[in-house]
């Protein structure tokens, strides 16, 4: 008998409208859609909304409940409500003892957080000596909170990293009050009181509301019949169950823009690349380097927090960008776009419009069409003109209707390339910055996502002399990122001069707690990075969920091969298999005296890409000899491929580090196994 088909479902919720994809989980190829208005007013808040798109895009598509094995949906929730300041009064515990006592006290009375104009969260406070603390100090400190008007609790210790018991006491005694609690050690195990207990605050003013919206989202879900774990995207690009989501929401943070960079991950099989998701009146730029999206701490008010979310470039330039003459020149191209300005673009217009129209306004320009409509000129508009855009792109509309409306203003062609110029000239300072801030390679592949993504990547792409994608979907690539997104944990510690036993414990607690948030431990990679001069240690684990696992699906040496020569941009028959272990394939071609590299893994996924590199093939037993030989000639770009595993060791300042990391993969593995190295060569 046939094995039934699975599926999976990603839920983009989006401050318009909630979007969901119905995907197949072996060739993820799309098999559904459906989208409604995002439902703020419904008493259920946006997760009404979540439940009808799934049930209507499961009915849509005449696939059963019990068939869906991954379901997950971003959220703007956690960000909407520290924008619109619709978050819970919190009170404050700290706990310190000794010498540290007067500092903490200091440290953990937290100002008002300015959350938008006019909307500030003002914290109280209640300071306990360590010496006194107990269940009854505890009780009566969270009490007088309470009765000042907290209603969810944020308890911080100084030296909560180490030792939480204190936080502990703390939210036994909230929950004798069914009073929501965060500690600030399940928040982050770094050092810093001020920033940790920050960071607890902000997340404990969002909890009421998002554990409300998850209880009833989680609810429906298993009403309407499917088992599989209900996933919630996080800020910094991978996903965790809805457990983990009631005790760290502000993890979601930024979940729609890492939903569109999931997407880029795993739709389009991208390891390296800068991506640009363009809307109608900004674009987001950012970086992924490695298989993993560029992450930063997020800001809350102008204040510093230990929530991971995406390091996202936002520019005031996009697809309906309004064009400005002066002086009978173009003289700017946005910030302002036609979706604020309520115009629509000239490009979506029939060509007879522009038959006898006129000039309306030269600041913004727009045409005033002789069916009485005032159309504005985007960059949409110029990009259909010249042929930027093409058909198939949702950026796509009618370039003859576009070219009228331009030569209404001088000649088509130097017009609308000095639109495309101008806007270009916004956008390619922060790609230069980007490439020589993360160290990226030359060739980096530009993707674009979003309906804009037309309107500006071809030109952009062409001024660099790049390659670039667009998203197939991008109008819905978030939600495809959500349904292909993996699960993911980060733990960092300031830890000096880790030793082998210190980056052991690290990364088996990564990867601990990326199972305990639904990765199967067969599928986790953890990846360790250390900051000598932070003193940071930081170990990132990803994994497939669990009954993702249960799916996956292999695909032979000549799929592989296809996959790499598209990414390398030469004909199949140009690239071969270099070497392989039994989860991976390294594929090289020779271009210009360079061997350039792809790493392709069983499921078709690219997991490393570099310019040019040496492959070379060792024993376990002999691979920390290979590494140390190669060390300083790589200048510290250099990977270790183990069965379907890749340990990245670029971000190791030293070789020591390096050897220690490489050891603790190569524990327990057999001496024959055979292990790569991928050697980038600069």
């Amino acid at each position: 008998m046939d094995e039934r088909k699975a599926y999976r479902i990603g839920i983009d919720v989006g401050g318009t409208f909630t979007k969901a994809v119905l995907v197949d989980d072996d060739s993820h190829e799309i098999v559904g859609r459906f989208s409604t208005m995002t439902t703020h007013a419904d008493p259920r808040g946006v997760a009404a909304g979540v439940v009808e798109v799934f049930r209507r895009v499961l009915a849509d598509s005449n696939v059963a409940p019990e068939d869906v094995v991954f379901l997950a949906h971003s959220t703007t929730q956690a960000t909407n409500a520290l924008l619109e300041g619709d978050v819970a009064p919190v009170g404050i515990v700290a706990i310190a003892s000794g010498p540290a006592a007067e500092l903490a006290a200091k440290q953990s009375r937290i100002e008002a957080i300015e959350l938008a104009p006019g909307r500030v969260l003002h914290p109280g406070h209640r300071f306990l000596h360590g010496e006194a603390m107990d269940a009854k100090a505890a009780a009566e400190a969270v009490r007088a909170l309470r009765d000042e008007g907290a209603r969810v609790i944020a308890a911080t210790s100084a030296f909560g990293v180490d030792d939480g018991s204190d936080e502990e006491t703390v939210r036994e005694a909230a929950a004798a009050l069914d009073l929501p609690v965060t500690c600030g050690h399940e928040i982050s195990k770094l050092y810093g009181l001020a920033t940790r207990t920050r960071t607890a605050v902000i997340n404990a003013s969002i909890l009421p509301r998002m554990i409300e919206t998850a209880d009833m989202t989680e609810a429906s879900v298993r009403e309407a019949g499917i088992a599989a774990p209900l996933m919630i995207m996080r800020g910094d690009g991978g996903v965790m169950d809805v457990r983990e989501m009631r005790r760290r929401p502000a993890m979601t943070m930024l979940s729609g823009p890492a939903a569109s960079v999931a997407g880029a991950l795993m739709h389009l099989r991208l390891s390296d690349g800068i991506y640009f998701e363009v809307g109608g009146t900004s674009t987001n730029i950012g970086v992924i380097r490695n298989g993993r999206p560029a992450v930063k701490y997020a800001k809350v008010g102008g204040h510093e927090t230990y929530v991971s979310s995406l390091d996202v470039r936002v520019l005031g330039i996009a697809g309906g960008s309004l064009v400005r003459v002066r002086g009978g020149a173009i003289a700017d191209v946005g910030p302002r776009s036609a979706h604020i300005a309520g115009l629509p673009y000239a490009a979506f217009a029939s060509a007879e419009v522009f038959d006898r129209a006129r000039i309306d306004s030269l600041d913004p320009l727009s045409i005033r069409g002789r069916d009485g409509v005032r159309y504005a000129v985007t960059t949409t508009c110029a990009a259909n003109a010249l042929g930027y855009a093409t058909p198939g792109m949702h950026a796509y509309g009618n370039p003859d209707a576009a070219g009228a409306a331009i030569d209404l203003v001088g000649p088509l062609e130097e017009v609308a390339q000095e639109i495309l110029e101008r806007a270009t000239a916004k956008i390619l300072p922060t790609v230069e910055q980007l490439i020589a801030e993360y160290g990226l390679e030359r060739d980096q592949l530009l993707v674009g996502e979003g309906g804009g993504a037309g309107a500006l990547l071809p030109f952009v792409a062409e001024r660099l002399g790049l390659r670039h994608v667009i998203s197939p979907d991008a109008e819905v690539i978030s939600s495809i990122g959500v349904a292909l997104a993996m699960v993911r944990e980060v733990v960092e510690r300031v830890i000096a001069d880790p030793t082998d036993d210190d980056l052991r414990a690290i990364r088996r607690e990564a990867r601990d707690a990326v199972v305990r948030l639904g990765a199967s431990g067969d599928t986790v990679e953890v990846t360790i990075e250390i900051d000598p001069h932070s003193q940071r240690v930081r170990a990132t684990a990803v994994g497939a969920s669990e009954m993702r696992a249960r799916h996956r699906r292999h695909i032979g040496e000549a799929d592989a091969l296809r996959i790499a020569a598209g990414s390398l941009g030469v004909p199949v028959g140009a690239a071969r298999l270099a070497a392989q272990t039994d989860g991976m394939r390294l594929i090289q071609a020779s271009i210009d005296g360079r061997a350039p590299v792809r790493a392709v893994d069983l499921e078709g996924a690219i997991r490393i890409q570099r310019s040019n590199a040496r492959v070379e093939r060792a024993h376990a037993s002999d691979a920390l000899a290979h590494l140390e030989a190669r060390w300083d000639e790589v200048q510290h770009d250099m990977f270790l491929v183990l069965g379907g595993h890749v340990i990245d060791l670029g971000g190791l300042p030293s070789r020591e580090q390096a050897l220690a990391v490489a050891r603790t993969e190569l524990e327990g593995v057999p001496d024959d196994t055979m292990v790569l190295l991928v050697a980038a060569l600069r």
